[in-house]
Protein backbone atom coordinates (compact mmCIF):
# COMPACT_ATOMS: atom_id res chain seq x y z
CA UNK A 1 0.00 0.00 0.00
CA UNK A 2 1.21 3.56 -0.97
CA UNK A 3 1.01 5.20 2.69
CA UNK A 4 2.18 8.62 1.44
CA UNK A 5 -1.13 8.23 -1.11
CA UNK A 6 -3.08 7.32 1.44
CA UNK A 7 -2.03 10.11 4.13
CA UNK A 8 -1.87 12.85 1.60
CA UNK A 9 -5.70 11.49 0.77
CA UNK A 10 -6.52 11.73 4.52
CA UNK A 11 -5.20 14.75 4.91
CA UNK A 12 -7.18 16.62 1.81
CA UNK A 13 -10.31 15.74 3.47
CA UNK A 14 -11.63 18.92 5.20
CA UNK A 15 -12.02 18.80 8.49
CA UNK A 16 -15.53 18.80 10.76
CA UNK A 17 -15.37 22.33 12.64
CA UNK A 18 -16.95 22.06 16.27
CA UNK A 19 -19.77 23.92 17.03
CA UNK A 20 -19.72 27.01 19.61
CA UNK A 21 -20.91 24.28 22.13
CA UNK A 22 -18.54 21.75 21.91
CA UNK A 23 -15.98 24.39 21.86
CA UNK A 24 -16.92 25.80 25.36
CA UNK A 25 -17.74 22.52 26.91
CA UNK A 26 -14.23 21.33 25.67
CA UNK A 27 -12.66 24.35 27.48
CA UNK A 28 -14.92 23.91 30.90
CA UNK A 29 -13.82 20.22 31.19
CA UNK A 30 -10.05 21.23 30.85
CA UNK A 31 -10.64 24.34 33.11
CA UNK A 32 -12.52 21.92 35.77
CA UNK A 33 -9.31 19.19 35.37
CA UNK A 34 -6.80 21.79 35.61
CA UNK A 35 -8.11 23.66 38.60
CA UNK A 36 -8.60 20.93 40.45
CA UNK A 37 -5.37 19.15 39.82
CA UNK A 38 -3.88 22.56 41.07
CA UNK A 39 -6.05 22.69 43.92
CA UNK A 40 -5.67 19.08 44.81
CA UNK A 41 -1.88 19.03 44.55
CA UNK A 42 -0.42 22.60 44.66
CA UNK A 43 -2.38 25.23 46.25
CA UNK A 44 -5.55 26.04 47.54
CA UNK A 45 -7.56 29.13 48.65
CA UNK A 46 -8.82 29.26 51.87
CA UNK A 47 -10.93 32.02 54.30
CA UNK A 48 -10.60 32.40 57.70
CA UNK A 49 -14.34 32.25 59.46
CA UNK A 50 -13.09 32.82 63.24
CA UNK A 51 -11.12 35.55 65.15
CA UNK A 52 -8.99 32.37 66.54
CA UNK A 53 -5.78 33.58 65.29
CA UNK A 54 -6.03 37.24 65.19
CA UNK A 55 -4.09 39.08 64.80
CA UNK A 56 -1.71 37.26 63.04
CA UNK A 57 -4.58 36.49 60.45
CA UNK A 58 -7.92 38.12 60.66
CA UNK A 59 -11.84 36.93 59.50
CA UNK A 60 -12.07 37.61 55.93
CA UNK A 61 -8.31 37.08 55.40
CA UNK A 62 -8.68 35.01 51.90
CA UNK A 63 -5.32 32.79 51.64
CA UNK A 64 -3.52 30.57 49.49
CA UNK A 65 -2.55 26.91 51.38
CA UNK A 66 0.69 25.37 49.70
CA UNK A 67 0.04 21.54 49.07
CA UNK A 68 3.72 21.31 48.04
CA UNK A 69 5.19 22.74 51.49
CA UNK A 70 4.42 19.16 53.35
CA UNK A 71 3.83 17.31 50.50
CA UNK A 72 0.50 17.02 48.60
CA UNK A 73 -2.24 14.46 50.40
CA UNK A 74 -3.78 12.01 47.48
CA UNK A 75 -7.32 12.18 48.03
CA UNK A 76 -8.89 9.72 50.58
CA UNK A 77 -12.40 10.24 48.90
CA UNK A 78 -11.70 10.65 45.31
CA UNK A 79 -15.46 10.75 43.78
CA UNK A 80 -16.43 13.68 44.96
CA UNK A 81 -18.61 16.95 43.16
CA UNK A 82 -15.17 19.68 42.18
CA UNK A 83 -14.75 22.54 43.78
CA UNK A 84 -17.20 21.26 46.70
CA UNK A 85 -15.42 20.34 50.38
CA UNK A 86 -18.22 18.47 51.47
CA UNK A 87 -21.52 19.85 51.32
CA UNK A 88 -23.65 20.26 47.96
CA UNK A 89 -24.05 24.07 47.51
CA UNK A 90 -27.28 25.22 48.92
CA UNK A 91 -27.90 22.24 51.28
CA UNK A 92 -27.58 22.07 55.33
CA UNK A 93 -26.37 18.24 54.81
CA UNK A 94 -26.31 16.90 51.21
CA UNK A 95 -23.03 15.20 50.64
CA UNK A 96 -20.91 16.44 47.64
CA UNK A 97 -18.71 12.83 47.87
CA UNK A 98 -19.03 9.11 47.54
CA UNK A 99 -17.42 6.62 49.95
CA UNK A 100 -17.96 3.65 47.48
CA UNK A 101 -14.25 4.06 46.64
CA UNK A 102 -11.77 4.66 49.33
CA UNK A 103 -8.42 5.18 49.02
CA UNK A 104 -5.18 4.45 52.07
CA UNK A 105 -3.49 7.77 53.72
CA UNK A 106 -0.69 8.65 51.23
CA UNK A 107 1.45 11.85 50.56
CA UNK A 108 3.74 12.67 47.50
CA UNK A 109 7.16 14.49 48.66
CA UNK A 110 7.17 17.59 50.05
CA UNK A 111 9.56 20.65 50.35
CA UNK A 112 10.26 20.31 54.05
CA UNK A 113 8.11 18.39 56.89
CA UNK A 114 5.76 20.45 59.69
CA UNK A 115 7.37 22.23 62.01
CA UNK A 116 6.96 24.18 65.01
CA UNK A 117 5.60 27.68 64.94
CA UNK A 118 4.33 26.87 61.13
CA UNK A 119 0.66 27.54 60.69
CA UNK A 120 -1.37 24.89 59.52
CA UNK A 121 -3.94 24.13 58.29
CA UNK A 122 -5.59 20.67 58.77
CA UNK A 123 -8.83 18.52 58.87
CA UNK A 124 -10.78 18.91 62.16
CA UNK A 125 -9.83 15.78 64.34
CA UNK A 126 -13.63 15.30 65.86
CA UNK A 127 -15.27 15.95 62.83
CA UNK A 128 -15.89 12.29 61.60
CA UNK A 129 -19.07 12.76 63.61
CA UNK A 130 -20.68 15.47 63.09
CA UNK A 131 -24.36 17.33 64.61
CA UNK A 132 -25.78 19.50 61.68
CA UNK A 133 -28.15 21.37 63.54
CA UNK A 134 -25.93 22.49 66.47
CA UNK A 135 -23.45 25.47 66.10
CA UNK A 136 -20.76 24.03 68.61
CA UNK A 137 -18.85 22.65 66.07
CA UNK A 138 -17.36 19.17 67.96
CA UNK A 139 -19.94 16.37 68.23
CA UNK A 140 -17.98 14.81 71.36
CA UNK A 141 -17.69 18.40 73.19
CA UNK A 142 -21.77 18.21 73.04
CA UNK A 143 -21.96 14.71 73.98
CA UNK A 144 -19.69 15.36 77.17
CA UNK A 145 -21.82 18.36 78.12
CA UNK A 146 -25.66 17.42 77.60
CA UNK A 147 -25.11 13.20 77.05
CA UNK A 148 -25.11 11.19 74.19
CA UNK A 149 -29.18 10.27 73.76
CA UNK A 150 -29.61 14.05 73.58
CA UNK A 151 -27.38 15.00 71.22
CA UNK A 152 -28.90 12.46 68.67
CA UNK A 153 -32.22 12.97 69.79
CA UNK A 154 -31.89 17.42 68.39
CA UNK A 155 -30.20 17.36 65.85
CA UNK A 156 -28.72 15.06 62.24
CA UNK A 157 -25.66 13.29 62.85
CA UNK A 158 -23.60 12.88 59.92
CA UNK A 159 -19.85 10.95 59.71
CA UNK A 160 -17.64 12.18 57.55
CA UNK A 161 -14.37 10.65 56.10
CA UNK A 162 -10.77 12.00 57.17
CA UNK A 163 -10.48 14.35 54.00
CA UNK A 164 -14.02 15.78 54.02
CA UNK A 165 -13.80 16.99 57.66
CA UNK A 166 -13.85 20.52 58.28
CA UNK A 167 -10.73 22.72 57.81
CA UNK A 168 -8.92 24.42 60.49
CA UNK A 169 -6.21 26.46 60.59
CA UNK A 170 -3.88 26.88 63.63
CA UNK A 171 -0.35 27.12 64.55
CA UNK A 172 2.07 24.16 65.27
CA UNK A 173 3.33 24.35 68.77
CA UNK A 174 4.83 21.01 69.25
CA UNK A 175 6.18 18.26 66.36
CA UNK A 176 6.31 14.61 66.90
CA UNK A 177 8.43 13.84 69.38
CA UNK A 178 8.37 16.85 71.84
CA UNK A 179 6.69 17.52 74.72
CA UNK A 180 4.66 20.23 76.01
CA UNK A 181 3.67 22.20 79.00
CA UNK A 182 1.48 25.18 79.64
CA UNK A 183 2.19 27.09 82.53
CA UNK A 184 0.27 30.62 83.34
CA UNK A 185 -0.83 30.89 80.07
CA UNK A 186 3.35 30.27 78.80
CA UNK A 187 3.93 27.44 76.23
CA UNK A 188 7.14 25.41 76.88
CA UNK A 189 8.14 23.02 74.72
CA UNK A 190 10.48 20.66 75.94
CA UNK A 191 11.31 22.97 78.70
CA UNK A 192 12.06 25.97 76.55
CA UNK A 193 9.31 28.76 76.68
CA UNK A 194 8.18 29.09 72.90
CA UNK A 195 7.96 31.80 71.24
CA UNK A 196 5.37 34.59 71.05
CA UNK A 197 4.29 35.45 67.66
CA UNK A 198 3.79 39.21 67.12
CA UNK A 199 0.10 39.44 65.99
CA UNK A 200 -0.91 36.57 69.00
CA UNK A 201 -3.58 37.88 71.57
CA UNK A 202 -3.92 36.61 74.85
CA UNK A 203 -6.67 37.90 77.82
CA UNK A 204 -4.86 39.89 80.55
CA UNK A 205 -6.11 41.25 83.74
CA UNK A 206 -5.26 44.80 84.16
CA UNK A 207 -4.94 46.26 87.53
CA UNK A 208 -5.22 50.31 87.92
CA UNK A 209 -5.26 52.66 90.77
CA UNK A 210 -8.77 52.75 90.48
CA UNK A 211 -9.93 54.39 87.32
CA UNK A 212 -10.87 52.87 84.04
CA UNK A 213 -8.50 53.24 81.32
CA UNK A 214 -9.14 55.87 78.69
CA UNK A 215 -11.14 54.07 75.70
CA UNK A 216 -10.03 56.49 72.62
CA UNK A 217 -6.31 56.03 74.06
CA UNK A 218 -6.85 51.91 73.91
CA UNK A 219 -8.59 52.57 70.48
CA UNK A 220 -5.50 54.17 69.29
CA UNK A 221 -3.41 50.94 70.14
CA UNK A 222 -6.19 49.07 68.56
CA UNK A 223 -7.25 47.20 71.73
CA UNK A 224 -10.84 46.37 72.21
CA UNK A 225 -13.22 47.61 74.48
CA UNK A 226 -16.33 45.91 73.85
CA UNK A 227 -17.26 42.52 74.41
CA UNK A 228 -16.27 39.78 75.08
CA UNK A 229 -13.02 40.87 74.95
CA UNK A 230 -13.10 43.51 77.77
CA UNK A 231 -15.01 44.16 80.78
CA UNK A 232 -15.18 44.73 84.24
CA UNK A 233 -13.77 41.28 86.56
CA UNK A 234 -13.97 43.27 89.59
CA UNK A 235 -13.09 46.70 91.55
CA UNK A 236 -10.56 48.16 89.43
CA UNK A 237 -9.10 44.88 87.78
CA UNK A 238 -10.15 44.91 84.23
CA UNK A 239 -9.79 42.09 81.32
CA UNK A 240 -8.43 43.09 78.19
CA UNK A 241 -7.50 41.01 74.83
CA UNK A 242 -3.83 41.77 74.59
CA UNK A 243 -0.96 41.58 72.37
CA UNK A 244 2.84 41.50 73.03
CA UNK A 245 3.04 44.93 72.24
CA UNK A 246 -0.20 45.78 73.70
CA UNK A 247 1.20 44.27 77.03
CA UNK A 248 4.58 46.80 76.92
CA UNK A 249 2.57 49.36 76.12
CA UNK A 250 0.23 49.22 79.20
CA UNK A 251 2.93 49.01 81.24
CA UNK A 252 3.59 52.42 80.31
CA UNK A 253 0.53 53.76 81.94
CA UNK A 254 0.80 56.04 85.00
CA UNK A 255 -2.03 54.15 86.62
CA UNK A 256 -1.72 50.54 86.13
CA UNK A 257 -0.77 48.86 88.74
CA UNK A 258 -0.05 44.93 87.52
CA UNK A 259 -1.11 42.66 84.38
CA UNK A 260 -1.45 39.56 84.64
CA UNK A 261 -2.39 36.50 82.61
CA UNK A 262 -6.56 35.96 82.80
CA UNK A 263 -7.17 32.42 83.94
CA UNK A 264 -10.67 31.42 83.93
CA UNK A 265 -10.39 29.17 87.04
CA UNK A 266 -9.55 32.10 89.24
CA UNK A 267 -12.45 33.87 88.77
CA UNK A 268 -15.54 30.67 88.12
CA UNK A 269 -16.43 27.24 88.22
CA UNK A 270 -13.84 25.42 86.07
CA UNK A 271 -15.18 22.76 83.80
CA UNK A 272 -12.25 20.72 83.70
CA UNK A 273 -14.12 17.76 81.18
CA UNK A 274 -14.30 20.81 78.95
CA UNK A 275 -9.89 20.15 78.54
CA UNK A 276 -8.19 17.04 76.90
CA UNK A 277 -8.12 14.23 77.73
CA UNK A 278 -11.09 14.65 79.37
CA UNK A 279 -10.55 12.48 82.37
CA UNK A 280 -11.17 14.37 85.71
CA UNK A 281 -9.97 11.31 87.98
CA UNK A 282 -6.35 11.85 86.75
CA UNK A 283 -6.02 15.59 85.30
CA UNK A 284 -7.21 18.87 86.40
CA UNK A 285 -5.64 20.83 83.59
CA UNK A 286 -7.01 24.01 82.52
CA UNK A 287 -6.32 25.93 79.40
CA UNK A 288 -3.78 27.99 81.31
CA UNK A 289 -1.99 25.29 83.29
CA UNK A 290 -1.42 22.24 80.77
CA UNK A 291 0.37 19.13 80.87
CA UNK A 292 3.44 18.01 81.06
CA UNK A 293 2.23 15.93 77.72
CA UNK A 294 4.15 13.98 75.43
CA UNK A 295 3.64 14.75 71.43
CA UNK A 296 3.37 10.53 70.25
CA UNK A 297 6.01 9.95 67.07
CA UNK A 298 5.84 7.80 64.50
CA UNK A 299 7.90 4.12 65.73
CA UNK A 300 7.90 5.18 69.57
CA UNK A 301 6.40 2.96 71.84
CA UNK A 302 4.92 4.14 75.09
CA UNK A 303 3.08 1.51 78.49
CA UNK A 304 -0.47 2.09 78.68
CA UNK A 305 -2.05 2.49 82.09
CA UNK A 306 -5.26 3.61 83.63
CA UNK A 307 -4.09 6.86 83.81
CA UNK A 308 -2.50 7.39 80.15
CA UNK A 309 -5.06 5.35 78.34
CA UNK A 310 -7.49 8.27 78.22
CA UNK A 311 -4.93 9.88 76.37
CA UNK A 312 -4.29 7.77 73.81
CA UNK A 313 -7.91 6.07 73.35
CA UNK A 314 -8.41 7.68 70.55
CA UNK A 315 -5.71 7.66 68.21
CA UNK A 316 -5.47 3.49 69.14
CA UNK A 317 -9.08 3.09 67.90
CA UNK A 318 -10.08 6.14 65.72
CA UNK A 319 -6.81 7.66 63.82
CA UNK A 320 -4.88 4.42 63.58
CA UNK A 321 -8.46 1.54 63.12
CA UNK A 322 -7.73 -1.05 66.16
CA UNK A 323 -9.94 -2.07 68.22
CA UNK A 324 -9.37 -1.40 72.20
CA UNK A 325 -11.20 -2.84 75.40
CA UNK A 326 -10.14 -3.39 79.04
CA UNK A 327 -10.64 -6.85 80.24
CA UNK A 328 -9.88 -8.78 83.27
CA UNK A 329 -7.50 -5.69 84.36
CA UNK A 330 -5.61 -5.91 80.81
CA UNK A 331 -5.79 -3.60 77.48
CA UNK A 332 -6.69 -5.91 74.64
CA UNK A 333 -6.11 -4.33 70.96
CA UNK A 334 -6.96 -6.15 68.37
CA UNK A 335 -7.06 -9.45 70.28
CA UNK A 336 -4.01 -9.50 71.71
CA UNK A 337 -3.16 -8.31 75.72
CA UNK A 338 -0.69 -5.87 75.78
CA UNK A 339 0.73 -3.06 78.12
CA UNK A 340 2.32 -0.88 75.70
CA UNK A 341 1.01 0.66 72.06
CA UNK A 342 3.43 1.78 68.79
CA UNK A 343 2.72 4.67 67.13
CA UNK A 344 2.17 4.00 63.17
CA UNK A 345 2.07 7.90 62.52
CA UNK A 346 3.32 11.08 64.27
CA UNK A 347 1.42 13.45 65.45
CA UNK A 348 1.12 17.64 66.26
CA UNK A 349 0.09 20.04 68.58
CA UNK A 350 -1.92 22.65 67.46
CA UNK A 351 -3.04 26.35 69.24
CA UNK A 352 -4.40 29.37 68.03
CA UNK A 353 -2.64 33.04 68.51
CA UNK A 354 -6.45 34.40 69.86
CA UNK A 355 -5.52 32.30 72.75
CA UNK A 356 -8.39 32.66 74.62
CA UNK A 357 -10.99 32.69 71.69
CA UNK A 358 -9.62 29.05 69.78
CA UNK A 359 -11.10 26.00 69.83
CA UNK A 360 -7.92 23.98 69.53
CA UNK A 361 -5.89 21.27 70.74
CA UNK A 362 -6.36 22.36 74.09
CA UNK A 363 -9.86 20.68 74.09
CA UNK A 364 -9.64 17.65 71.36
CA UNK A 365 -6.02 16.88 71.50
CA UNK A 366 -3.74 15.70 68.74
CA UNK A 367 -3.71 16.24 65.09
CA UNK A 368 -2.54 13.05 63.07
CA UNK A 369 -0.32 13.64 60.23
CA UNK A 370 -3.09 12.04 57.65
CA UNK A 371 -5.81 15.15 58.42
CA UNK A 372 -2.58 17.67 57.30
CA UNK A 373 -3.57 19.62 54.26
CA UNK A 374 -1.29 22.47 53.72
CA UNK A 375 0.88 25.13 55.05
CA UNK A 376 -0.53 28.85 55.37
CA UNK A 377 1.36 30.59 52.51
CA UNK A 378 -0.15 34.13 51.20
CA UNK A 379 -3.18 36.56 52.35
CA UNK A 380 -4.23 37.43 48.71
CA UNK A 381 -7.39 39.35 49.86
CA UNK A 382 -8.47 40.68 53.11
CA UNK A 383 -11.39 42.94 53.62
CA UNK A 384 -13.37 44.35 56.89
CA UNK A 385 -16.07 46.84 57.78
CA UNK A 386 -14.15 49.43 56.27
CA UNK A 387 -13.37 47.76 52.85
CA UNK A 388 -10.68 45.90 51.14
CA UNK A 389 -7.13 45.56 53.87
CA UNK A 390 -5.05 47.06 51.53
CA UNK A 391 -2.02 46.53 53.61
CA UNK A 392 -2.55 42.64 54.21
CA UNK A 393 -2.69 41.95 50.42
CA UNK A 394 0.11 39.70 49.59
CA UNK A 395 1.60 39.25 52.70
CA UNK A 396 3.34 36.24 54.00
CA UNK A 397 2.12 34.18 56.79
CA UNK A 398 4.08 33.71 59.73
Amino acid sequence: MNLAFWKKNKDSQPKKKKSAVREWLDAGIFAIIAATLIRTFIFEAYTIPTPSMEKTLLVNDFLFVSKISYGPRIPMTPLAVPFVHHTLPFTKSAKAYSEAVQWKYRRLPGFSEIKRYDVVVFNFPEGDTVAVDSPDPSYYGQVRQLGWQTVQNSSQILHRPVDKRENYIKRCMAEAGDTLKIVHGVVYVNGQAAPVPAGSQHKYVVETTGDQLNSSRLEELGIATTSPDFYQIEGNKFLYNLTPANVAALKQFPIVKNITVYEESNYSDFNYNNIFPHDTAHYKWTDENFGPLYIPKKGATVKLDDSNIAIYDRIIRVYEGNTLERKDGKFIINGQATDSYTFRMNYYWMMGDNRNNSLDARYWGFVPEDHVVGKAWLIWMSYGEGGIRWGRLFRNIR
